[in-house]
């Protein structure tokens, strides 16, 4: 069960991300959130969606492959030209879902990719982008969300994806064991999946990104 002050950070980060220009929403749990993202996309809509375990713990990757939407799905991909194929089109999908490595309470966005194929997608392309975020992801600021990426969402994803890296092994970035932790620090694997770093504050567009702030810990 949230706390009070939990439930406060939650209001104030939501009014923040409205003043940078994203539609923002609460949903008290993962089932609210998936009847929430139903309102949000039409039938027959071009969808997809970046990695995401919060994805699919509420739902929303057995919503779009129901057979109710154009769902371009890598995993039906056979070769890597067929997945580069479909993450191109994916900038001219009707909706794009993601999570956030870390929502801050300022109402900014922070997200680390490998490939990069997610965060470009939020950036540019696809006409509306869905954001899932259990309130785990809620951080104070820029510099927490750096830090939760190195001790969190990098070592968690890492472990998922059975990566070959520093985070894998020892559970948090190799960066974190200085004296002082720049942003971009890291190991040299070739497996890293902290190569871009994006931060999306105030957006020119708006409402175009969706943010569904959910009161369950979600995620990594």
């Amino acid at each position: 069960m949230m706390k009070e002050k939990d439930i406060k950070i939650i209001n104030s980060t939501i009014e923040n991300l409205k003043k940078n220009n994203m539609a923002a929403y609460y949903a008290q749990t993962k089932e609210d959130a998936l009847e929430l993202v139903k309102k949000l996309i039409n039938k027959g809509d071009t969808v997809t969606h970046g990695g995401s375990v919060t994805l699919k713990e509420c739902g929303v990757i057995d919503l779009i492959n129901s057979g109710d939407y154009n769902y371009l799905d890598r995993t039906k991909c056979k070769s890597r030209e067929e997945i580069e194929d479909l993450y191109r089109k994916t900038y001219s999908a009707d909706v794009f879902f993601s999570s956030s490595n870390a929502v801050t309470q300022s109402g900014e966005l922070y997200n680390v990719d490998g490939n990069s194929n997610r965060v470009s997608a939020i950036l540019y392309g696809p006409k509306s982008v869905i954001m899932l975020c259990g309130y785990n992801k809620i951080v104070k600021d820029i510099d927490e969300a750096v830090y939760r990426v190195k001790k969190i969402a990098a070592p968690k994803n890492t472990k998922r994806l059975e990566c070959d890296t520093y985070c894998f092994y020892n559970k948090e970035c190799l960066s974190l064991g200085k004296d002082a932790s720049y942003v971009c620090d890291g190991c040299r694997s070739e497996a890293r999946i902290c190569c871009n770093y994006v931060i999306s504050a105030k957006q020119r567009q708006k409402d175009r990104i969706k943010v569904i702030i959910i009161g369950e810990q979600l995620g990594y």
